[in-house]
């Protein structure tokens, strides 16, 4: 995807980490978490613990991200700056950007409104990248492109890319309106008869698989997975032939093998072993990020803990995925930050997990009295500081001073 020109085109910084690593520590840096840290991730002050899970927060792509948005500003101080959406999903590291006077573009249709883009100006790409539509249009109009899309989805382009190459289907397990899984299906159409279909979660995968199987009529099919979901002029009883599996890779990652082995076993029973072996492929490409969070999570969850805190954005696919995680096992709150914990009232202001709806507020939403474990986490878009915010508010609940702590 990238430009040949090296003067509109910059996907490696600009050299200038030192002059923005200041700000970015004052920015993000959290006291409360490198204790943690220090403490086998672990702080009890009188009846209260909070376990941190091992893995948590900024992992290497969201901190490349955010850093060369910050190079940018730097590098570019009397230009006109633009981000196609927001950078990661995080408000608190958006709501820094845009005060850094760095205008987000809005959304229009499936890509981003570059209307008010000139050739002098420089825009932003996302960790979640763009689809192949926006980045040939911001090529045409000539302005400066600083790409932060995360390595991890590059892996998984070059994946669904070599898929539609040979003649497969990308079958791609994701949130069809999410960017990062718009911009991966978009890499398949750079080959004619790419083609790809986006299912949600098991239950949609097990549709493609009846279908296989013969057990769900085309007209069906076809109203279920409208042209948000696969790609156009999209044939299943042509196009699922042969299907490689791919998927966004902040996904539930037990999940995406399950579907990808689902999904390959009905192949095979609706056309035998030998068919599946030719015409059906499968790779996990969940970022190592987004595992290690996960599995650091499974880890934490055999202890004895009272309650979860998970925290991230609202629309942080891989901050769901671990409050799902944790969901199965625990009384779990997934707050956006900090300050959806009230230590006045002991209430909490959450999302509540797998469910499409605003806010609802909890009372008492840890023990008051007695002694107490609060496991806490966060996505990989949550810096440090909002990660010891939360941590402070904890036992701020119970009326402990969090710095006399340490």
């Amino acid at each position: 995807m990238a430009s040949t020109d090296e003067e509109t085109y910059y996907r490696k910084g600009f050299g200038l980490k030192a002059d923005v690593q200041d700000t970015l520590a004052d920015d993000y840096t959290g006291r409360l978490v490198d204790l943690l840290r220090a403490s086998d991730y672990t702080l009890t002050s009188g009846d209260v613990t909070v376990r941190l899970a091992k893995e948590f927060g900024f992992c290497y792509g969201v901190e490349r991200a955010v850093e060369y948005a910050y190079q940018t500003r730097a590098k570019f101080p009397d230009r006109r700056v633009f981000l196609a959406g927001e950078i990661i999903h995080n408000p608190h590291v958006n709501h820094k950007l845009r005060e850094m006077d760095i205008t987000f573009l809005q959304a229009k249709g499936t890509g981003f409104d570059y209307g008010i883009v000139q050739p002098d100006d420089v825009v932003i790409l996302p960790a979640f990248g763009v689809t192949i539509q926006d980045f040939e249009t911001l090529r045409a109009l000539g302005c400066i492109m600083v790409d932060t899309t995360c390595g991890s989805v590059l892996n998984v382009w070059k994946r669904v890319e070599r898929y539609a190459q040979d003649g497969f289907t990308s079958l791609i397990h994701g949130k069809h309106y999410h960017e990062e899984t718009r911009a991966t299906a978009s890499q398949v159409q750079k080959y004619p008869e790419g083609r790809y279909l986006v299912v949600r979660d098991m239950a949609e995968a097990q549709l493609v698989c009846d279908f296989i199987e013969g057990k769900w009529n085309r007209e069906a099919f076809i109203e279920k997975f409208a042209a948000d979901r696969a790609s156009p002029g999209f044939d299943p009883d042509l196009h699922l032939q042969r299907i490689g599996v791919a998927n966004q890779t902040t996904m539930l990652a037990r999940e995406s093998l399950a579907i990808g082995e689902h999904v390959g076993q009905a192949m095979a029973r609706a056309h035998g072993a030998d068919h599946r072996a030719t015409h059906f492929r499968t790779f996990d490409t969940i970022c190592s990020a987004t595992q290690d969070r996960q599995d650091a999570v499974d880890e934490l969850l055999k202890e004895p803990l009272d309650v979860m805190l998970v925290v991230g954005g609202y629309n942080s696919s891989n901050t769901l995925s671990l409050a799902a995680i944790c969901a199965d096992k625990v009384t779990t709150y997934h707050v956006e930050d900090a300050e959806g914990i009230d230590p006045q009232s002991g209430a909490v202001r959450y999302r509540p997990i797998g469910l499409h709806m605003s806010e609802v507020t909890q009372s008492s939403w840890m023990p008051m009295h007695g002694a107490v474990r609060v496991g806490i986490t966060a996505g990989a878009s949550t810096p440090n500081n909002k990660i010891g915010e939360a941590v402070a508010r904890i036992f701020q609940t119970r009326g402990i001073d969090p710095g006399l702590i340490g």
